[in-house]
């Protein structure tokens, strides 16, 4: 498999000096940091590619194939959200929202392929009384409290 270099997905590594003029662009509220490892040729295709202007960095080469896979694939995850009753995209939940699930005498069961928010405003306790539970494929934004609060009730699968 030959020798492992980690790289950032914002497209730059301490190794490699951005270009004039380049840089890295800036984080969403909707976007997640992800570290991928690459061998070194596949390493270094990418960067002539970049260097050669087929991409604007490592960052748009990474997000162009990974869109070109879920293009690919996109009949199939379409089916599976389906099946699964899940939200696509992001759900965020506050403690007004909770309050008046909490009021109907509910409890939820959040399933969610994208971005799963809790607000800060949330306290562990109300989201112990209101989240029955909670399925991401994606991403869990929470406050650390709620997170062990409901760590028996979560799942990244």
């Amino acid at each position: 498999m030959g020798t492992l270099l980690s790289i950032q997905v914002d497209g730059y590594d301490a190794r490699m000096p951005r270009r004039s003029g380049a840089s890295a662009p800036p984080l969403t509220p909707t976007d997640e940091k992800v570290t991928i490892n690459l061998g070194y040729v596949d390493l270094g295709q990418v960067d002539l590619l970049v260097q050669e202007g087929f991409y604007a960095n490592r960052t748009d080469f990474i997000r162009t194939a990974i869109r070109q896979q879920l293009s690919l694939h996109a009949e199939a995850v379409r089916q599976v959200v389906s099946r699964k009753t899940l939200v696509l995209g992001i759900q965020h939940y506050t403690a007004a929202d909770l309050q008046a699930v909490q009021a109907a005498g509910q409890r939820l069961q959040i399933r969610v392929l994208g971005l799963a928010s809790i607000a800060p405003d949330v306290s562990p306790a109300l989201a112990l009384a209101t989240i029955e539970s909670l399925t991401v494929l994606g991403a869990l934004r929470a406050s650390a409290e709620v997170k062990e609060a409901l760590k028996q009730r979560i799942r990244y699968s």
